[in-house]
């Protein structure tokens, strides 16, 4: 694709970005801290890359496929010229959330606190993916009938196949009893994280040191368990600020918070925005809210 390349659909009400493929090449455009409000994919073709998304740092190379939720924050510190395409796309054109049965990328391409937001690819694969990319592109700059859908299908099949990828690229750990503990671990966030909030409290519950704790969650996860907890929470946050037209005080209490403006700062502190924002620009439930919809 060459870099000049840009194909954009915005919303014809409200001029916000729907859906958005461009190409790159030698000029990085994500050279400083990153925290959009869609979500983007990143198709690295050529160079390396120090890729910096939330509390970690990976080394990426050529043939790599990039994954970033809404205001997740990331940056590439690229080593040499680097060059790809890049596909936006906002909530309001495609949400996982409600597309979760069909698509199955929550959790394996997004919001997957455990594993690095990277999928390497072959050279087939890559072909493939570029030709997904090649095909979209015109379906952008057309009126037709049923554009929405055409788009939203190629979306969901390169979703797809990049979770299958994925899925089929998961780690397996060679040290048994330290993967063991690992995925207790991973076990115990999912099941505690609105209840226990404290690394203390899940060293506990899994009868391990706070020290033995963080050990494991740096081999396994490059992250602290307080990283852990804290992207776990934020996640289920912004789920139900997606999702629901629950109240931030009632998303508060559900989430294990006795006090909403406490949780108010938790959530902007981690997140960049404040919640009221992110309903406001990424949430679907702000529909329900507008004079509009009364």
């Amino acid at each position: 694709m060459p870099p000049s390349s840009n194909y954009t659909l915005t919303n014809p009400a409200t001029g916000n970005l729907l859906f958005k493929i461009y190409g790159f090449r030698d000029d990085n455009p994500f050279d400083h801290l990153q925290r959009l409000s869609y979500y983007t994919i990143i198709l690295l073709t050529e160079g390396n890359a120090t890729l910096h998304a939330d509390f970690t740092e990976h080394e990426i190379g050529p043939a790599s496929l990039l994954f970033f939720s809404p205001y997740q924050p990331f940056m590439l510190g690229s080593t040499q010229n680097i060059q790809g395409s890049i596909l936006h796309f906002h909530s309001d054109f495609f949400c996982i959330h409600q597309h979760q049965r069909e698509v199955a990328c929550n959790g394996i391409l997004f919001n997957n606190i455990y594993q690095e937001p990277i999928l390497t690819l072959s050279e087939t694969d890559l072909k493939e993916f570029q030709h997904l990319l090649d095909e979209i592109k015109p379906e952008i700059t057309r009126t037709d009938l049923a554009q929405h859908e055409l788009l939203v299908s190629y979306l969901k099949i390169f979703l797809i196949r990049a979770s299958r990828l994925k899925t089929e690229q998961a780690p397996i750990s060679s040290h048994r009893p330290q993967a063991d503990l690992a995925q207790h671990l991973r076990d115990a966030i999912e099941q505690h994280y609105k209840t226990i909030h404290s690394p203390s409290g899940y060293a506990a519950l899994l009868h391990v040191t706070p020290k033995a704790l963080a050990r494991i969650a740096k081999i396994h996860f490059n992250k602290t368990p307080t990283n852990l907890i804290t992207e776990r929470i934020i996640i289920e946050a912004k789920r139900e600020l997606y999702l629901s037209s629950k109240t931030i005080k009632e998303i508060a209490y559900t989430l294990g918070f006795d006090d909403e403006f406490y949780f108010s700062r938790f959530f902007k502190n981690n997140a960049d925005v404040s919640p009221q924002l992110f309903r406001e620009t990424v949430g679907f439930a702000r529909a329900e809210h507008s004079p509009s919809s009364n």
